[in-house]
């Protein structure tokens, strides 16, 4: 099995305040590395619930972890957290720890990277929807520069969509090392340490995994299900992600952004109260994983 390190391990687990006897959600296993540091402080009436929507993660967590009584494993995107019945009683904390795994982003198999050659498929489940490739064979090149400009600010994409879509009618794109070809073909190399395809496999990703409908019905759904003090702690890894995070937590705590151009907006009830500012890895922590260089965490408590 290949390694993953949790990134920002404490600080999580110090952001969730866990409590022996609490009722916590992991909404992204992934390899088990948060998951393992709030069972060490459950008792035996504690409670934590798994979730993840790859496949390979729900195995790794059921090998681990179903003999536990403590544990409930569920494999399913964590949007539908607040559907899942073991929610229902009212969360202490939910965590979430978005992006793409280390085994993801090592496994050549499953599409994430452009480092070695692979099937275009960028699915986190990989049992349902379409893959990236799917979504290259049938994409215009109107939506492919949307959605190459939307999710990963790249602003070569319409030279890149074009280039894709006069390409695909000879050869399909089926391969990450073609696409990442392609694109090195089309932008060229103009930034020192980063490959051209970095903002486009990363829009890809986006887009086929859904993961920003997927954060935003996951922070509503864990809104919901929290109890009055619980804690939501959320790591995200690109400005996209951090932005809907940091909107959500501000939108729900009774703050009102009025316009000079608007109409005055009213004042809502507050539900959320963030904890602290956002929080980065340490220069310990970069040193020894260094792909925590992007992370960023924010903590928010719920509010009577």
């Amino acid at each position: 099995m290949l390694r993953h390190i949790p990134v920002m391990l404490d600080e999580a687990v110090e952001g969730l305040s866990v409590r022996s006897d609490g009722r916590y959600l992991d909404g992204t296993f992934g390899r088990g590395g948060h998951a393992r540091a709030v069972l060490s402080r459950l008792d035996s009436s504690g409670r934590l619930l798994l979730m993840d929507r790859d496949p390979q993660a729900i195995a790794a967590a059921r090998a681990e972890f179903s003999g536990d009584p403590r544990v409930a494993i569920r494999h399913a995107n964590f949007s539908s957290l607040a559907e899942w019945d073991e929610t229902a009683a009212g969360l202490d904390g939910v965590l979430l720890d978005l992006g793409v795994s280390s085994p993801q982003l090592d496994e050549a198999a499953r599409g994430f990277s452009f480092m070695a050659d692979a099937p275009l498929d960028m699915r986190m489940d990989t049992t349902q929807g379409e893959s990236a490739a799917d979504f290259l064979a049938t994409a215009d090149e109107r939506t492919i520069t949307e959605v190459l400009w939307h999710f990963g600010e790249e602003r070569h994409g319409r030279r890149i969509a074009r280039a894709i879509v006069a390409d695909r009618a000879a050869t399909p794109f089926t391969r990450t090392g073609q696409l990442a070809a392609l694109i090195e073909r089309v932008v060229g190399r103009r930034e020192p340490g980063k490959h051209p395809a970095t903002r486009s496999f990363q829009a890809l990703r986006i887009r086929v995994n859904g993961e920003l409908e997927s954060l935003q019905r996951g922070l509503d759904g864990a809104l919901e299900r929290l109890k009055v003090g619980g804690r939501l702690v959320v790591i995200s890894f690109h400005s996209l992600e951090d932005r809907a995070v940091k909107l959500f937590i501000r939108d729900h705590s009774g703050r009102v952004q009025n316009s000079r151009r608007g109409p005055p907006v009213a004042e809502r009830p507050a539900r959320l109260a963030a904890i602290g500012k956002a929080q980065f890895a340490s220069a310990t922590e970069l040193a020894a994983n260094p792909r925590a260089r992007s992370a960023v965490l924010r903590v928010a408590e719920k509010l009577s």
